[in-house]
């Protein structure tokens, strides 16, 4: 895979360069609530800047239907993308159109340009490979050079991430190089004790990386809305709380062959529960209630994890010497339910492990609940890339790349 430093030693000065990046930041109307992608592929575009390119800067944000929708506009980050550079980034209304090329022409060396959200396009995403290669075609005749540097998209065969490369002298970026060296450090040669966290709501999300951990992992502990699957295939009463009956079997499959193997599953002890979902906008009062797991009443939904559980798992994860987190403990969003969440965040802080906070909610919560980045060895920008590269899938965005 050909680095963007190997591309600045042969010259990016006057050239048009490609930045396929991950801009999608959440927003709530046009304000950004958390601005962690952004910073983390500035450094990237800044480096080339400073070395004459002319940067064209595209990425997608949210699941608009292949056609322009204001809600979904990358106007927000072009602008914050500007603050963070110190510099004014121009902005194309359009993906491939009128806007998009008079900008693009428009750039001088040394400047930065983003255009519109790449899934206003039908192409962009298509299953079909030749409207997908007919959209990368229009993006190429924007530019010269080609960096991926997107890792939250690397996953997903669409046409600025898969197509494009091909059609242009390509290398990969700043963010995911290191992206890419640091899973490398939870698949090749990991340091031992390699405790997982894996959290979030739904188990079936999970099933793929949990198959592939279990010959690799020490110990794994389960919170979220997925635990609630678990305590329900161990015979527990679960009530109202989020659960896939449907994936009970496979659960049982993968206890079984984590007790085969010696790998340590651990479950929650007691959760957080309440009769109703809590209102994450008024964060008001929602009368929680702390329960055993194998006790939750009959009406109540779990939502977090409980004390003891939070010790516990502090304790699983204090002697380890890596640790991967991906999802959260609980409804993380409303102050009644963000104990668990913030517990594991403090265990890795205090422990000297090499931790990786694998993108997605649990990166947003750490940076929510006020936790210092730099206090963990990697937050990844990317959650289901993560998940799928520690699954030991091909990422097409990163095949793209390595021709």
């Amino acid at each position: 895979m050909k680095t963007i430093d190997e591309l600045l030693t042969e010259g990016v000065a006057g050239k048009r360069v490609f930045v396929r990046a991950d801009l999608n930041v959440p927003l709530d109307g046009t304000t950004i609530t958390d601005d962690g992608r952004i910073r983390a592929v500035a450094p990237t575009i800044a480096k080339l800047a400073a070395a004459g390119a002319r940067v064209i800067v595209a990425s997608h944000l949210g699941r608009p239907k292949g056609a322009p929708d204001p809600a979904f506009s990358l106007a927000p980050a072009a602008a914050r993308l500007g603050e963070l550079l110190g510099t004014e980034v121009a902005f194309a209304t359009d993906t491939v159109g009128d806007s998009a090329r008079a900008t693009v022409a428009a750039l001088t060396d040394g400047h930065v340009a983003v255009i519109e959200n790449l899934r206003f396009n039908a192409g962009e995403t298509s299953k079909d490979d030749a409207e997908r290669g007919a959209f990368a075609d229009q993006l190429a005749e924007l530019a010269d050079l080609y960096v991926g540097d997107g890792f939250g998209a690397v996953h997903r065969k669409h046409a600025s991430v898969f197509d494009l490369p091909a059609r242009l002298p390509h290398a990969a970026g700043d963010l995911i190089a290191t992206e890419v060296g640091v899973l490398k450090k939870l698949t090749e040669d990991v340091e031992r004790p390699y405790a997982v966290v894996l959290g979030g709501s739904k188990v079936s999300d999970k099933l793929g990386v949990i198959d592939h951990l279990l010959e690799r992992a020490d110990r794994i502990l389960i919170g979220g809305g997925m635990a609630y699957t678990f305590l329900k295939a161990q015979g527990h009463e679960v009530g109202s709380s989020l659960l896939q009956e449907d994936q009970i079997p496979a659960v049982l499959k993968y206890l079984k062959r984590a007790e085969e193997k010696g790998v340590e599953f651990v479950l929650p002890v007691d959760v957080v529960v309440s009769e109703r979902f809590p209102d994450l906008k008024s964060k008001g009062p929602s009368h929680p209630v702390t329960v055993a797991a194998d006790a939750i009443p009959a009406g109540s939904m779990g939502l977090d994890n409980g004390p003891e559980t939070n010790a516990l798992y502090a304790a699983k994860l204090a002697d380890a010497a890596t640790v991967f987190w991906n999802g959260p403990m609980g409804v993380f969003e409303h102050p009644d339910y963000a104990e668990g969440t913030r517990a594991v965040a403090q265990a890795l802080v205090d422990s000297p492990a090499f931790s990786v906070v694998g993108g997605g909610d649990s990166a947003a919560a750490v940076r929510i609940l006020g936790f210092d980045e730099n206090a963990f060895g990697h937050i990844s920008t990317g959650g289901g890339a993560s998940l799928e590269y520690l699954e030991g899938k091909t990422l097409p965005g990163l095949a793209a790349l390595e021709d």
